[in-house]
């Protein structure tokens, strides 16, 4: 077996224990939220803010990463269409964000009495990723998809957008994390150092968000994994 194909198996490896964990994320955040916090609601204040957890769960952790991860997984497709695949799960991104910090305003001007907004240092995190996010966004979709930037110029930002974008990623990550113990602190109170059912689900589901973190980050970062450069990519860049 030549070494490409042992470093692709052994990327599947790690892809598919990626997926299980993003997956698993996402049905025990949207178990906690049906079992212990009233599930979700278009009406009530409580169960509107509800929205916000899974909604940015999905977006600033799974879809984010596998965004990340795209030009990795898919390396036999055209450099442009994974271009515009990665614009358009970053879009999918975008979507859910908006209407996450929709349901978050929402819950709290008609909360009863309303909670003061961007207050704590998990929103100030928030809008830090979120600008961060967009500047991506744009930055990219200017550089690397406006066929009118030269080839040159391109070569020169795709470190800075690499980099940048892991870093987005982490602190995306570390920003959802922050909510989780926010979430669970307000919500049980005194009764969170008891260590409820509910507290360790949440603990767990913390420890989670950094072990996929870490998961993806060493996914990303191992030259291995590396898209292999090829002929088609070299004339689209001219």
């Amino acid at each position: 077996m030549s070494s490409a194909n042992v470093q692709t198996s052994s990327y599947n490896k790690f892809y598919i224990l990626f997926q299980i964990i993003g997956l698993t994320l996402i049905f025990y955040v949207y178990q906690w939220i049906v079992q212990y916090r009233g599930g979700f609601s278009f009406t009530e204040p409580k169960k509107i803010f509800n929205w916000h957890s899974i909604l940015m769960t999905i977006a600033f952790v799974y879809l984010f990463a596998n965004a990340i991860l795209h030009y990795r997984t898919f390396q036999n497709n055209t450099k442009r269409k994974l271009k515009n695949q990665h614009a358009i799960i970053h879009g999918c991104i975008l979507i859910l964000i908006v209407f996450a910090g929709f349901a978050v305003f929402i819950s709290h001007q008609y909360a009863d009495p309303p909670i003061p907004h961007l207050y704590s240092l998990h929103s100030w995190l928030g809008v830090i990723t979120v600008v961060m996010f967009l500047a991506q966004l744009f930055s990219g979709l200017y550089c690397f998809l406006y066929p009118g930037v030269a080839a040159r110029h391109r070569e020169t930002l795709a470190p800075y957008h690499v980099f940048f974008g892991i870093s987005n990623f982490v602190l995306a990550v570390a920003t959802v994390v922050l909510g989780f113990c926010e979430k669970i602190i307000f919500s049980l109170e005194n009764q969170y150092k008891k260590l409820p059912a509910e507290g360790q689900l949440a603990n767990i589901l913390g420890v989670l968000c950094v072990f996929y973190c870490t998961l993806v980050v060493y996914m990303v970062t191992k030259p291995e994994f590396k898209r292999r450069p090829n002929p088609e990519f070299e004339s689209l860049l001219k």
